[in-house]
């Protein structure tokens, strides 16, 4: 199986071999988002084209589309989930679904997943940016920013001491693309890198990783860290996978990084950690609900560093992911040859 990344993987120019099917498309996506646009406006690659997009299966349901027999789907909407199994359910002839984010679960259902479809994502195009953020949360609590800030707006000048990153030890909760990423760099910071897989193949060997566990090794993995990173994508197995019990076995410096998914985290125990200083801060990309609600203790609480899910949220993050799978996948699919990126419908990522 082949996986994209956009800092080791340099663009296809150009796929060579014969058209052994076409692509015929439709676009499960808000008609007027901009970052869809080399889609809805192409030029498309050989053998493919755009049927209809839409967000509902109305959209989809006329005699022009259903005697075309699409069998690709494209998906952006965040409202897809059950417009994309009625799709499958009214076009038997779809054979591929691809998803322009890397995480799949809000699309996540018993039909996509028990459906024969090949299902891709967008893994590999968000990682180095959400890497940068994590190194950004471990400086912000190691120099202890909000203090600095503080200290200019009362045009104080007051030294303090502060951590150091060299030395220190990042947990890597979900050692995938993102994981990895933010190991690379935390090696280039001289951090220790623990890591935590779902799986490990017997051959596992990586330069930015000193110790691996499986999950059960996630109690001893928070015992040694002294930043946590969560980067697991949110499955019926991740979901509030870091509990109070975890979060227990915390070092009481320990400072929690989550750019997953919210659910992963049993977000009243962190708070209830956070408040009673049992951990030392939180930096936040994603949250249980979100937006948050504000009237979440998460905003008035000083050790907590909250963005808007945003961490990835580059001028070009999106049309990029749209343009891989114009430029990459769809390419293959024409051509017969293995996509990139396939999801494991069984696991949910």
């Amino acid at each position: 199986m082949s996986y994209w990344n956009r800092e080791t993987c340099q663009p296809t120019s150009q796929y060579e071999g014969e058209i052994t099917r076409e692509a015929r498309i439709l676009a499960l996506c808000d008609p007027h988002d901009a970052y869809n646009k080399p889609l809805y406006d192409g030029p498309l690659p050989e053998g493919s084209k755009l049927l209809a997009v839409g967000s509902t299966l109305a959209d989809f349901d006329n005699e022009s589309i259903i005697d075309q027999d699409p069998n690709v789907i494209f998906v952006s909407h965040p409202n897809a989930r059950g417009p994309l199994v009625e799709l499958l359910n009214k076009f038997p002839s779809v054979e591929w679904v691809h998803t322009r984010s890397a995480g799949v679960d809000f699309i996540a259902s018993d039909g996509l997943f028990s459906s024969p479809v090949q299902l891709t994502n967008a893994k590999g195009m968000f990682s180095s940016t959400l890497a940068e953020y994590c190194m950004m949360a471990c400086a912000y609590f190691a120099k202890d920013l909000p203090r600095l800030m503080r200290q200019k707006n009362d045009v104080n000048w007051e030294q303090y001491p502060v951590l150091e990153i060299r030395g220190a030890t990042l947990g890597v909760v979900g050692f995938g693309d993102i994981g990895r990423s933010s190991a690379k760099l935390a090696k280039a910071y001289g951090m220790k890198v623990l890591g935590l897989k779902r799986s490990i193949p017997e051959s596992f060997s990586d330069p930015y990783c000193d110790e691996i566990y499986d999950m059960n090794g996630l109690v001893e993995l928070v015992q040694k860290s002294d930043y946590i990173l969560i980067a697991t994508p949110l499955t019926e197995q991740t979901r509030g996978l870091i509990s109070k019990k975890v979060l227990l076995h915390c070092k009481k410096t320990a400072v929690i990084i989550n750019v997953g998914r919210g659910p992963i985290i049993d977000e009243e125990a962190l708070i209830e950690a956070l408040a009673n200083g049992d951990i030392k801060g939180a930096g936040l990309d994603v949250m249980t609900v979100e937006p948050l609600p504000k009237d979440s203790q998460l905003w008035k609480l000083d050790n907590v560093l909250l963005s808007p899910h945003n961490m990835d949220m580059t001028l070009s993050f999106m049309q990029e992911s749209t343009e891989f799978f114009i430029n990459e996948n769809l390419p293959r699919y024409v051509r017969g040859i293995e996509l990139l990126n396939p999801v494991d419908k069984s696991a949910g990522y």
